[in-house]
């Protein structure tokens, strides 16, 4: 447990008020040390997940451009998160200041406001500090202790931790906002970026322990954030979308803007947008200089969830609007800050006007599938994973049984940080090719943009794990580099004659298609049918798609939209997929899954919009009618949000495996191998990204997640079909496998 700070040397804070402290700054020691260290858990309430590992090995940073920005994109995870006791830093970029009047727009109270920038800016932390309070304690006047710190040498922010529950810290560095979501303004996140300005000032708030306003050069604010990960040494870093989606038309202000900060408008706020990008620029920065803890990233989107359907269930919906009420200061509570105590413009609105998809909304950029399991030619499992921007690799060390050795470094760099997800795909001899994303910031002469990347196996090294030849481009559908950015997160399916299928949303919202035999030779990207109809103001495929080969050789394509779930299916084997007839089926709140359904064709799996229930959609002959109909059989609700990863046992009935996460944050998993329905069983850890699935020598389901302290977790059933064993991580044996 750390050494209590003298009490001298803090702000002490009584409610939010701020009290100077004789003496200067050094509040990087009240961060967690390098290693670990017991922390302090909350006083009151309980944890809401069984964490992966002992609180000390795991920390948890988040980067936000505004104070509200947390609450609205990153939760449930960020609530779970802190209420693991682990280490949990926010870092607020922007001061937030925006018009300076704390009134919701339109009232008759924001007419007679005046305007004050830095009150404002005052009342916005206050706001998140209650959030955070009410996450950790329960009590949203709960006291926090603010001192200022030095990201670098002569440029103070402010850290504030909670006194009751000091693990939960959070970081403002004071930055001036945009002040408008896409109108394009030089003194911004984005100008600074792009080089339209040298320098972006901050804005302290009212009564900061920050007093004299500094600019920072992009160079500095990539510095700032890279002393911020190495102090906080994550386990899990959290970012906004760095490539969101595009408007569906330009605004007037965006091309009568000076040339250099001209381009493409997009259905986010621009602060957003940079603060993730200068996030990625200070992850790459931070990586390339040597090994560091392993750290998982996960980059969630903004603005953009108000024009997919929602993901939230109705519970989880609830308390985020408790969590905003805090944040909006609906109950006027008295915190000791004439400034104000939360951003009134959100007030009691938390649930209404734009905020309502926000709220209702939790999506990730970089979905991912359960492909990230597999069996490598002699039977035993390797499991695949991004960490510090890099594929690392675990290996059963006798196949159908654990321990697992690992992780190995079985592949060489992409020339820059990978995206957050990997996908495995395995030939019909064996051999494995991996699949990926990376994002090339516009540095050293390069023009920002996105490709998609893969790797072929090439042998085994002497430690029994898989090692791979060079990273080849596959490019993106769209070449033109601003709109390779929006490229989704790609699907892969194998072919029986070892043809490999690669399937990834455009910048249009279209599904585009490349093949190649062997995963070489690839051909040219093809478009699949675009639905008929009216075009919607959106970009048409919401991210989440997947794809499969059936026992005939034929290729389908799922992919959810605002309205419904889309579906394409080849012809013949070898063809090119084509629309089917409409499914009929409810819009979904989830990436969707296909799986084989046993009778040679593919099922959809996915969660139902605004529910955590899962729906498996199957499609059969329609009695009277030629085609076909989607038949849905729901599932016990878990909880939760995101894919479902499903996998159909081959063998022994051929069971078909569900796993979730459940609304604390853990993976479920089920089962119907008995030949009825089952009921998700236990829970096993807290992790981040997809659950991975793969059948072992025995037949039997292994389930993989990567815990929120970046170690790799498995279970195994006991016989196939069965119910999972215990969790264990990579070093130890599961119960189930000793069976």
């Amino acid at each position: 447990m750390p050494s209590s700070p003298s009490r001298r040397r803090l702000l002490q804070v009584a409610g939010g008020g701020l009290v100077a402290a004789p003496l200067a700054y050094g509040g990087w020691q009240w961060l967690a040390p390098r290693g670990g260290g017991g922390l302090a858990s909350p006083s009151t309430g309980t944890t809401t997940g069984k964490p992966a590992s002992d609180s000390a090995n795991q920390a948890y940073l988040h980067v936000i451009a505004h104070a509200d920005d947390s609450i609205y994109f990153m939760n449930p995870d960020l609530e779970q998160s802190i209420r693991s006791g682990a280490l949990s830093v926010t870092v607020c970029m922007t001061s937030g200041e925006s018009d300076g009047r704390n009134a919701p727009g339109k009232s008759p109270q924001f007419k007679t406001a005046k305007t004050d920038r830095p009150g404002f800016a005052r009342a916005r932390i206050n706001g998140l500090r209650a959030a955070n309070a009410m996450m950790a304690t329960g009590d949203d006047n709960s006291p926090w202790t603010v001192e200022p710190v030095e990201l670098l040498p002569g440029f103070r922010s402010e850290l504030h931790y909670l006194q009751s529950a000091p693990h939960v810290q959070l970081i403002y560095m004071g930055l001036c906002e945009a002040r408008y979501v896409s109108v394009p303004r030089p003194v911004s996140l984005r100008g600074l970026w792009l080089g339209a300005v040298k320098e972006l000032p901050t804005l302290p708030g009212t009564g900061s322990t920050v007093r004299m306003p500094r600019a920072y050069t992009r160079d500095q604010i990539i510095d700032a954030l890279v002393a911020t990960i190495a102090r906080v040494d994550p386990t899990v870093i959290r970012t906004l979308d760095p490539t969101p989606l595009h408007a569906p038309r330009e605004t007037v202000a965006m091309m009568s803007a000076p040339t250099i900060l001209r381009g493409l408008s997009y259905l986010d706020h621009q602060d957003h947008t940079s603060s993730a990008q200068f996030m990625q620029a200070a992850m790459e920065r931070y990586w390339g200089g040597g090994k560091r803890r392993a750290a998982s990233v996960s980059s969630y989107i903004g603005y953009p969830t108000n024009y997919t359907p929602p993901s939230l269930d109705a519970a989880t919906t609830r308390r985020t609007a408790q969590l905003l009420n805090a944040y909006g200061w609906v109950d006027r509570r008295d915190c000791g800050d004439a400034a104000g105590c939360g951003d009134l413009k959100v007030g009691a609105n938390g649930l209404k006007g734009g905020g309502a998809g926000w709220a209702r909304g939790t999506r990730t950029r970089a979905p991912g599938t359960s492909r990230w399991l597999a069996p490598l030619k002699d039977g035993r499992l390797a499991a695949f994973a991004v960490l510090n921007g890099a594929v690392r690799c675990w290996v059963e060390r006798e196949a159908g049984k654990g321990p697992w050795a690992g992780p190995f470094d079985v592949v060489g760099s992409a020339g820059g940080p990978l995206d957050p997800q990997v996908e495995v795909a395995r030939h019909p001899d064996g051999t494995l090719q991996l699949f990926a994303t990376r994002t090339v910031l516009p540095f050293k002469g390069q023009k920002h943009h996105k490709e998609l990347v893969c790797v072929l196996q090439n042998g085994v090294g002497p430690e029994g794990a898989p090692t791979f030849g060079a990273w080849s481009s596959l490019g993106t559908p769209d070449a033109a580099p601003e709109k390779s950015l929006e490229t989704g997160y790609p699907a892969i399916a194998v072919s029986p004659d070892g043809t490999v299928h690669v399937l990834a949303r455009n910048w249009a919202g279209d599904i585009a298609l490349r093949s190649g035999k062997g995963g070489k030779g690839w051909g040219a990207w093809q478009l699949l049918d675009h639905p008929p109809g009216k075009e919607p103001v959106h970009p048409l495929v919401v991210e989440g798609i997947d794809a499969l080969v059936d026992t005939s050789g034929r290729l389908h394509v799922a992919a959810p939209t605002a309205q419904t779930v889309l579906h394409w299916v080849s012809p013949a084997p070898g063809q090119v997929p084509k629309l089917s007839a409409p499914t009929g089926l409810t819009p979904s709140g989830s990436a969707v899954s296909l799986v084989a359904d046993g009778k040679g064709g593919a099922l959809a799996v996915y969660r139902q919009a605004g529910t955590a229930q899962v729906a498996v959609a199957s499609p059969e002959a329609a009695p009277g009618v030629s085609g076909v109909a989607w038949k849905v059989a729901r599932r016990t609700p878990a909880g939760g949000y995101g894919r479902v990863s499903a996998y159909r046992l081959s063998g022994n009935g051929g069971a078909l495996v569900l796993a979730a996460r459940d609304e604390q944050g853990r993976v479920v998993p089920a089962s119907d191998g008995s030949g009825r329905q089952a009921g998700w069983e236990a829970p096993g850890v807290q992790f981040v990204g997809i659950p991975g699935m793969a059948q072992d020598v025995e037949g039997r389901a292994v389930l993989a997640a990567l815990g929120t302290d970046g170690q790799l977790y498995a279970a195994r059933q006991s016989r196939p079909g069965a119910q999972f064993g215990e969790w264990a991580p990579a070093g130890q044996e599961s119960a189930g496998s000793r069976v």
